[in-house]
């Protein structure tokens, strides 16, 4: 038996993070046996050709033999070195099960897949972190995050002192046409083996009920992906696009008049996309929305801008009525300001629907394309809001950055 594959295996398997094992210039000692180790199918090696740091082993070796036999060659000029790695004709079955069977993630790293290499799951494994506030659980665009909230770490179990930052959403789009409510939207969450070996093992043996096959239809999201990598994605997505025309309006109406007209501009923590396709969280989703909306907007500022708190009747008047009239008092045509808020009015009646009605909380994969749908609407609206405080003298002059100069991914 060879004395570095052993100490290749050692080192791999009994290592936190499978690391690989360091070969430098000064253990050029090894290369001879290395290279008849690559070329026999045992081990393999990582250098930075492959990633920029090759004590992880992101992905089994893209390389063939012959390129792998070339660095171990030119190690000698090398001012690194590289790390060699077992492959998983070399890790027999014993050694795979000195790994607890509870600790599924860990033992597919031990039989050989890359620590950057991506598992699949429906999107409701998430369902758990959203919803128990003992978890800071985050949403993104293009992914999420969650962990152990600080209030929780005193009295938390060790198996919930987990760290999932670098969550994805993967799509496979095979069936899906943007505009047909009727396609198939498949929405899934994605997250490196890495990162899953690293769980306790009740949470890697949950998050495995949940997995689902690889398929060559489905993908990560393209902007995940390229923030993994280290480089910046070309686009927003639809919640940052949301967010900065909200924010925007509020800090061009802050700029004319000297305070907001929104009471907040901050993203609540379960707002994102559906974990499920159902009448239930679609409906949660609205409420959401509208408290960012109709119910965000402080009527002292619609006081401000001269619009009429009661009707003729002395009726108190909705906030976007009031906004309504203030467009129009400044120049605005009623049709104009219908038009720019009848997203918003939109949201408000579907709001107030589930609210008056005992309705069944039935899943409809067709509530995946309402949402996508409700939030192009109302980005536009607040575009078009935008736009109109932007006319002021006072905020002629801004300039919209350059990442949100392109239209946002869709989903």
């Amino acid at each position: 038996m060879s004395e570095l594959l052993e100490s290749v295996k050692a080192r791999y398997l009994t290592s936190r993070d499978f690391n690989g094992f360091y070969v430098s210039q000064e253990s050029a000692a090894h290369i001879p046996e290395a290279i008849r180790l690559v070329e026999s199918g045992l081990i393999q090696v990582v250098s930075e050709e492959d990633y920029p740091n090759p004590h992880i082993r992101p992905w089994p070796s893209r390389r063939s033999i012959e390129a792998q036999v070339k660095s171990l060659e030119a190690l000698i000029q090398s001012q690194y070195g590289l790390c060699l790695y077992p492959t998983p004709e070399a890790v027999s079955q014993a050694e795979l099960e000195t790994i607890d069977a509870g600790e599924p993630f860990r033992r597919a790293l031990a039989a050989g897949q890359g620590t950057l290499e991506l598992a699949y799951f429906e999107f409701e494994v998430l369902e758990p972190y959203r919803n128990d506030p003992k978890f800071i659980f985050q949403f993104r665009d293009f992914g999420a995050e969650t962990l152990l909230s600080d209030e929780s770490h005193m009295t938390a179990d060790e198996k919930d002192s987990i760290i999932m930052s670098h969550i994805g959403y993967a799509y496979d789009l095979s069936n899906y046409e943007l505009h047909d409510p009727t396609s198939k939207l498949v929405r899934r969450a994605c997250a490196f083996l890495g990162d899953l070996a690293k769980l306790h093992p009740v949470h890697q043996m949950r998050w495995k009920t949940f997995e689902v096959a690889a398929s060559p239809d489905l993908e990560p999201h393209p902007a995940w992906w390229a923030q993994q990598m280290g480089r910046w994605p070309e686009r927003i997505g639809p919640f940052q696009r949301f967010f900065f025309e909200l924010e925007t309006w509020n800090e061009f109406h802050t700029a004319i008049y000297g305070a907001p007209i929104l009471r907040t501009t901050a993203r609540p923590r379960e707002f994102g996309w559906m974990i499920r396709p159902s009448k239930r969280e679609f409906d949660a989703f609205i409420v959401q929305l509208d408290q960012l909306l109709s119910d965000n907007i402080l009527h002292r500022a619609l006081d401000e801008l001269g619009a009429d708190r009661k009707d003729a009747n002395e009726n108190n008047i909705g906030s976007l009525r009031r906004l309504e009239t203030a467009m129009v008092l400044r120049g605005a045509t009623e049709e104009e300001a219908q038009v720019v808020l009848k997203p918003f009015k939109d949201v408000r009646k579907l709001r107030q629907k589930p609210a008056h009605a005992q309705e069944a909380n039935v899943v409809d994969n067709a509530l995946l394309h309402k949402q996508v749908s409700v939030l192009q609407e109302v980005t536009k609206a607040l575009y078009a809001l935008r736009a109109f405080w932007q006319s002021h003298r006072t905020n002629r002059e801004w300039t919209e950055p350059s990442y949100v100069a392109k239209d946002p991914y869709p989903i």
